[in-house]
């Protein structure tokens, strides 16, 4: 059975076509228009054993929020639609990475229950277009639309940069974790039979 979906969203501040299969081998193709953001992605396909493609067009001459929070709106959709009813999934995933100077923990739960726990103190500012605020606002929209608990940590570590990177790697990991299959599942990983 092929997980994968397609999510065309389109508002009057962005346009966006996302395409994603769980099962693929870390194939990007994206343009979002704002070059970190990419960069991020990337890390997130990759890491999650995704293939990823996605086109957006957004109002960038106001700043970078809108197309964010949109692509993260339209993922979180996806990844919602390529899982359907979750039956067999391990659903749960973490991991601990390490970037240089910082040290990050991001814990997912595929439950049916939209909640972000954010506790990184981020330094703001640019990382090229990319403010280092909207970090969070990406993850909270993947959250919302994905219906998923996501819990991220930063314990230590000062430089954005390795600390917005630490996050979307070890997101991935503990994605790719909660999606994988369970061998030994027979249903939907929940006691209430429904997630």
């Amino acid at each position: 059975m092929t997980r994968s979906a397609r999510v065309e969203r389109q508002t009057k501040e962005t346009r966006i076509d996302l395409r994603l299969d769980l099962d693929g081998s870390g194939l990007v193709e994206l343009a979002t228009g704002i070059g970190f953001f990419d960069h991020m992605l990337t890390h997130l396909a990759h890491h999650a054993g995704w293939d990823l493609s996605v086109r957006a067009e957004g109002d960038l001459h106001v700043d970078g929020h809108h197309t964010v929070e949109d692509v993260g709106l339209a993922l979180g959709q996806a990844l919602a639609q390529a899982l359907g009813d979750k039956a067999g999934i391990q659903r749960f995933g973490s991991c601990t990475l390490p970037m240089d100077d910082v040290l990050a923990t991001v814990a997912v739960d595929l439950s049916g229950r939209p909640f972000l726990v954010w506790k990184a103190d981020i330094p703001p500012g640019l990382l090229g277009t990319f403010d280092a605020e909207l970090g969070r606002e990406f993850w909270q929209a993947l959250a919302s639309a994905a219906r998923m608990n996501v819990h991220v940590v930063v314990h230590h570590g000062c430089n954005r940069h390795h600390q917005l990177e630490a996050i979307f790697k070890a997101a991935a990991r503990a994605l790719r974790q909660a999606v994988t299959h369970d061998p030994r599942a027979t249903s939907i990983p929940s006691t209430k039979g429904v997630l």
